[in-house]
């Protein structure tokens, strides 16, 4: 029996060590947990993600069944249209907080990606989809050029977020319109309710700026307390449209207008921005090398 029990201690022994894990493996194993929690930026982030999900659910329940089985109130669809149109301004707040955050505190090695990953569901996804639900709502014989427009948003929002992510970029602007930008100014040229070929070529226009290397200044300090201050004004002025408040409707056509103008305007003011600096650098150079 003691013979036995020795032999048994020794293949215990033996099993131990063989599986004992080698030297600084218990170390990494205890901070790859660490390494990849997520930090309040990537909460800030999927939140965002979720936000867009949402924005998608409600389209299709609210807006595209009530159309397709031929029943539903105005009034219930215009809600849950404010609604979808209300998750895709709160995602853009989070990316917008998600960032500030990010840069004051910390975001885990998964944060550029989540980044990449929310932005496309809210941003490339939600839009577009919202593009080709009133394709099917404005009209059969539209669904298919809609299919398109909504095709061209989604890419070009693929191809601006993996763009950003491998070129690098000039100090405190993008290249491109800002995707959560853009993905606004889609929704607010479909709220519009122009005509059918205007608004599909206003869509591919504003698709067209967000592949572009157009330059938009990044919203830090005052410019993100302004943008900040325009989407809770977006927020409010939908409320008041989906609640059908006196001049709700008037108030949704201007504050979609102005989402337009501004979308065409920054641009302009970077790029006059970077004619005077061009300038301003010519200038100085004259001077340094002694000519009038």
């Amino acid at each position: 029996m003691t013979d036995r029990a020795n032999r048994a201690e020794q293949a215990a022994s033996e099993v131990r060590r063989r599986w004992r894990p080698e030297a600084g493996t218990e170390d990494a194993d205890e901070e790859m947990p660490l390494s990849m929690r997520l930090s309040i930026a990537d909460t800030l982030t999927l939140l965002n993600a979720t936000c867009g999900f949402l924005a998608v659910y409600f389209t299709t329940t609210g807006v595209l069944i009530p159309h397709l089985v031929r029943h539903g109130d105005e009034g219930v669809v215009r809600n849950n249209a404010a609604t979808a149109v209300l998750l895709m301004l709160f995602a853009s707040v989070f990316d917008l907080f998600d960032g500030l955050v990010a840069r004051k505190l910390r975001s885990s090695p998964m944060g550029a990606e989540l980044d990449n990953l929310s932005d496309l569901v809210s941003f490339g996804l939600a839009p577009a989809y919202f593009v080709v639900v009133w394709g099917m709502v404005v009209g059969d014989v539209h669904e298919p050029l809609s299919a398109l427009a909504a095709i061209t948003v989604l890419l070009a929002v693929v191809l601006r977020l993996a763009r950003f992510s491998c070129v690098a970029t000039p100090h405190g602007v993008f290249q491109g319109m800002p995707s959560p930008f853009g993905a606004l100014t889609v929704v607010s040229i479909v709220l519009l309710e122009l005509p059918f070929v205007p608004t599909l070529l206003a869509i591919l226009g504003v698709a067209w700026l967000m592949a572009s290397r157009v330059e938009y200044p990044k919203p830090r300090g005052t410019l993100a307390g302004a943008m900040l201050a325009w989407i809770l004004l977006s927020m409010t002025l939908l409320t008041a449209w989906a609640l059908d408040a006196p001049g709700g409707e008037l108030m949704l056509q201007t504050g979609c207008s102005l989402q337009l103008v501004l979308g065409a305007v920054i641009p302009l003011f970077a790029m006059a921005r970077r004619v005077h600096a061009f300038r301003d650098h010519r200038r100085e150079a004259r001077a340094g090398a002694g000519q009038p």
